[in-house]
């Protein structure tokens, strides 16, 4: 019998009555013909009242201690949702990360999946049980709980979905699927059908925040096919699969936005490989993710380096690039008012002048852009943050994404 991941983020089970309702979905896959496994995220805006009240207890809580408390939103979730489905007459188990085989390494808050020992889970499935699984959460080596970070339930289902060989992992949100731009701010913004693993990674690193990109990473190494869709509809939503096209027409296929950054400016650094090499070493060290790397010589000895980090980063690493600078005398500068808008296609390779199209997108609305970076199927560019979302409007009409490019 086939087996099929669903999961459920916290918008999908905030309430007993949408409880009830996944509950309902979850038994009809299984009438339909398929073992199932869920992964369940905590009620609505249960880990953020979590964050809060441990920040009124320290301002700087440890972290181990802080996944201990987070890692108990999804335990909540899990019996609830095992209490629905019981309820509708069929077996059901729920298991926290560690008790469904989640390992991880030790990077408490940001901990990455080493391994998904499915043993406990096959054998739950093969006593006729819906299986209740925890994400967010696993354990690691020295059997501590350790938590995934920000929408670390999607790489819990498609890990769990890897290691047990599913034919699909559904994830289950309050959008109907991948959109052209976030309708949020692009009303007539476009569901796309399908896209391929490349094209959902970058718009997941680059702020389309449907799915996690480390999601994304672990469902292309272990060609799982990802479906995205509505919790509260029965449409199809996206697929996110290997897309094996000889010639892509389309060469834009969405515009990713991302207001959560904070620019880092080192002014004056010694023109040295040794001090970038540790300011991006111990960033990695402390976990902090650095995008739209700049370096601009000023001469031969000193130089300046811009890169971005997401915003709930910049205390700790401005204290890390602090700690490196020591008594030097660098400038170092910081600027929170910044945004990113990021134009995605696998078609872009293909199709000369979709970089200059989208500049020519934000000078006509006068909007200043202060960094650039790019690779094979993205252009990026750091704007003010008051204007990001004219930004997304501009290149979405440029590139006619309403239309279907």
């Amino acid at each position: 019998m086939a087996i099929i991941v669903q999961k459920y983020g916290g918008s999908s089970v905030d309430g007993p009555e949408r409880i009830r309702a996944v509950a309902q979905r979850i038994v009809n896959t299984v009438k339909a013909g398929y073992e199932v496994v869920a992964v369940v995220s905590a009620q609505g805006k249960t880990t953020d009242s979590l964050i809060e009240m441990a920040k009124s207890i320290s301002k700087t809580p440890p972290k181990r201690e802080m996944d201990m408390l987070l890692s108990t939103g999804e335990q909540i979730s899990i019996s609830l949702l095992a209490m629905a489905i019981d309820a509708l007459g069929h077996p059901v188990v729920s298991l926290t990360g560690a008790q469904g085989g989640i390992m991880t390494d030790e990077h408490h808050t940001k901990a990455r999946i080493r391994k998904v020992d499915g043993a406990r889970i096959r054998a739950e499935l093969e006593r006729g049980c819906v299986v209740i699984v925890a994400g967010f959460q696993g354990v690691s080596a020295t059997n501590d709980i350790t938590t995934l970070g920000r929408g670390g339930s999607d790489t819990t289902a498609v890990a769990v979905a890897a290691a047990l060989d599913a034919e699909v992992c559904e994830i289950y949100t309050d959008v109907e699927g991948v959109f052209t731009a976030d309708p949020r701010l692009v009303p007539n913004a476009r569901k796309v059908t399908e896209v391929g693993y490349g094209e959902m990674l970058e718009m997941a690193s680059l702020g389309a925040m449907v799915l996690q990109p480390r999601a994304v990473e672990v469902a292309a190494i272990y060609g799982v096919p990802i479906h995205v869709r509505s919790s509260f509809s029965p449409h199809r939503g996206t697929i996110v699969k290997e897309v094996r096209e000889v010639e892509r027409v389309v060469s834009v296929t969405g515009v990713a936005s991302d207001d959560n950054c904070a620019k880092i400016t080192l002014v004056g650094i010694p023109n040295d490989m040794d001090i970038l090499c540790q300011v991006f070493s111990e960033l990695a060290a402390e976990s902090i993710n650095v995008d739209m790397i700049v370096q601009a010589s000023k001469d031969e000895s000193t130089t300046d380096l811009t890169f971005t980090v997401a915003r709930e980063d910049k205390v700790q690493a401005l204290a890390t690039i602090a700690r490196i600078q020591g008594n030097r005398s660098w400038t170092v500068l910081c600027d929170e008012n910044v945004a990113k808008v990021s134009i995605v296609g696998a078609g872009m390779m293909t199709n000369p002048g979709v970089a200059a199209a989208m500049f020519e997108a934000l000078k006509e609305k006068n909007i200043p852009v202060q960094v650039v970076s790019t690779s094979e199927i993205k252009v990026s560019c750091l704007i003010p943050r008051e204007l990001y979302k004219q930004a997304v409007q501009a290149c979405h009409h440029k590139f006619q994404l309403e239309n279907g490019n």
